[in-house]
């Protein structure tokens, strides 16, 4: 009986022990870790554009390596122009920039399923929904415009380059007035195909795809840790908007 007193009084010892010490109980049981900092979860509309892009990446890449071989340079993930140094929005984002020898082609993946019809105004489209009410959005050609624009003023201008708009959901219809230069996945072969052979009968030299990036480079920026600044400060600019909206 005496033992199982002394078992007693040693198990309350070390329990009034525990909780005097800090970091006691801690070091008693499994390692103590700081909990990571939380981070926003991915909103729908974000899971949805990133697989766009995911496929939209690898289509290209197939088709890039059916037409040049390994001459060309796709990079894997968003190219950021600092177009607009020391303004409330410096930087914008690209998808996809593609080098090939037969252009520099800046495009702009949307995930959007529906019918995409084209709007009254040039810079618009209307997209239509299961449920048949039509929204009025940008167009991705008019998104892409003053990153074409960017490029065109800082490289050489033999060097011919293109926005381009690829729809990838494969519940995507897309109306047949719409610009030649918006186009579902399911087309992207043969558009680029097309591209290659109008390029090869204007006699033009091949662009040199190294030396292209490499200048590209100069006015661009690959760093995730600044597309992420990026996508932030939209995300900022976003919640204020709606806040303003209410």
């Amino acid at each position: 009986m005496s033992g199982l007193f002394v078992l007693l009084v040693l198990g309350y010892l070390g329990y009034r022990l525990s909780k005097r010490v800090p970091g006691a109980r801690r070091r008693m049981g499994s390692p103590w870790r700081q909990p990571a900092p939380s981070t926003p979860p991915a909103t729908r509309a974000q899971v949805s554009g990133e697989a766009g892009e995911a496929a939209v990446g690898a289509e290209l890449r197939r088709v890039l390596t059916w037409l040049c071989g390994d001459n060309f340079h796709l990079h894997d993930g968003a190219v950021l122009l600092h177009h607009a140094p020391g303004t409330a929005f410096p930087t914008a984002e690209i998808d996809h920039l593609v080098v090939a020898p037969f252009g520099i082609f800046v495009i702009e993946t949307k995930n959007w399923s529906g019918t995409i019809a084209p709007a009254s105004a040039h810079d618009e489209i209307v997209r239509t929904g299961h449920n048949g009410t039509p929204e009025l959005r940008r167009s991705p050609l008019a998104q892409n415009r003053t990153k074409v624009a960017f490029l065109n003023d800082r490289l050489p201008r033999v060097w011919p380059i293109e926005g381009l708009a690829v729809f990838s959901s494969p519940a995507c219809t897309l109306h047949p007035d719409l610009p030649m230069s918006i186009v579902h996945i399911s087309e992207l072969a043969h558009w680029m195909r097309e591209r290659r052979h109008t390029f090869d009968l204007s006699g033009r030299r091949p662009v040199n795809v190294k030396t292209a990036w490499q200048a590209i480079m100069l006015n661009t920026s690959i760093s995730e840790t600044e597309l992420d600044l990026h996508r932030e400060r939209l995300r900022s600019v976003s919640k204020v908007l709606a806040n303003d909206a209410v």
